[in-house]
């Protein structure tokens, strides 16, 4: 997975820009196909099935790619934080910054036919999935230019084409939704898979449970991912879960609980799931992760936990510079490169925000539009019913 552009290197091997320079450094020892094998930082926990090995294959070009996409990921939440004040951004905006290992080692796993459905924190899935910076920030500001055309915002982003269904504002209802896409790829026989994400917040929600319940029934391809940053707003799990076990929560439906902090092993966690599910229904993904921001813009996040707390996670198990610390150790990089690629990505973000803010907003027809089907001929009325304003098309 990358968002980068791709070159080709002498072999003519496609290698992601700009990281190409790194790859193809004279002093470097490793070819950038060579196969490194790491272990995860800590063990796999199963429920009711064996966990995979901590083992995890891994190639000098997908860390380095690893490496960009997070940076890129985080640097754009935190341009998002600077927008939001900036009054750039109104409504609800939820960051992401903490977890982008989650979504960047699934993408890693799986392939653009497989799908993937979220809650309301959803930028950064957005841009794994192939969406770009312009459609982000452009969405975010809802201007035309938006991946969903400047009328979701912030928490409804959306991109079909490449089997992202969104972008979810009620809490737990994209889990069934995701169940659904999952009995649609088994209906139609296909060989993919469908990842529900959801937060600690939603796992005590009863339609989670009815919809693993019918998923388990029907064998479905379902991957539920509890993405657990351990506080649902401004509540700790422990105050809202009897069991914050949230990965034996299925009962009777096998569970794994993963270092959401870790890349290699969300990777690891998520390809094996895959293979589960192709031949056995439903799966529960607990990812350990963490979220730097609070809940949403309008929660400052200190309130219900410390700075040292947020600080000691980011000092131990900060998912970018774990990545860095991989690429230093094996010499596929030096630390002056690498700061070259996060100075890169400040300036596309720069960039994209540029060109965010010179798409102009929708047109008001757009009200009207992604309502009603094409050719209903439903008619719009005052208040009184007696004056027709319009027929929508």
């Amino acid at each position: 997975m990358s968002l980068t552009q791709l070159t080709r290197n002498s072999a003519g091997t496609a290698v992601p820009r700009p990281l190409a320079a790194l790859l193809l450094r004279p002093f470097s020892s490793s070819n950038d196909t060579t196969t490194l094998t790491i272990e995860t930082s800590v063990p796999f926990t199963g429920h009711i099935i064996d966990p995979p090995s901590r083992s995890v294959d891994t190639t000098p070009k997908e860390l380095l790619t690893f490496f960009r996409d997070m940076a890129l990921m985080r640097r754009m939440e935190i341009a998002a934080d600077s927008l939001y004040k900036a009054k750039m951004i109104r409504g609800f905006c939820h960051l992401y910054d903490g977890q982008e290992a989650v979504n960047v080692g699934m993408e890693a796993a799986i392939t653009k036919k497989d799908n993937i459905i979220t809650a309301y924190r959803d930028h950064c899935i957005f841009l794994a999935r192939g969406g770009t910076l312009l459609e982000a920030f452009a969405e975010l500001m809802g201007r035309r230019d938006g991946c969903s055309r400047g009328k979701g915002g912030s928490m409804h982003f959306y991109k079909k084409d490449s089997g992202f269904y969104g972008g979810h504002g009620i809490v737990g209802a994209q889990v069934p939704l995701g169940c659904g896409l999952a009995f649609a790829q088994k209906y139609l026989k296909e060989d993919h898979v469908t990842f529900a994400l959801y937060g600690d917040g939603a796992a005590n929600q009863g339609q989670l449970f009815e919809a693993l319940n019918m998923a388990a029934l029907w064998d479905l391809p379902a991957i539920l991912v509890c993405e657990n940053n351990h506080y649902g707003m401004g509540t700790a799990e422990w105050r809202a879960a009897k069991s914050p076990a949230y990965y034996k929560r299925g009962d009777y439906v096998p569970g794994l609980k993963v270092d959401g902090m870790d890349v290699l092993a969300v990777k690891q966690a998520c390809k094996f799931a895959k293979d589960y599910v192709l031949k056995n229904g439903p799966i529960i993904l607990e990812m350990d992760t963490y979220r730097y921001h609070g809940h949403s813009m309008s929660d400052p996040g200190s309130t219900y936990r410390t700075r040292d707390e947020i600080s000691g996670i980011r000092q131990e198990r900060d998912p970018i510079e774990r990545v860095r610390k991989l690429i230093l150790a094996h010499d596929l990089a030096t630390d002056k490169e690498l700061k070259d690629v996060e100075k890169e990505v400040r300036k596309e973000v720069d960039q994209a925000i540029a060109q965010a803010k010179e798409s102009p907003m929708p047109d008001t027809k757009e009200l009207y539009t992604n309502i009603y089907v094409n050719g209903l001929g439903a008619e719009v009325f005052g208040a009184d019913r007696k004056e027709l304003r319009m027929t929508l098309p």
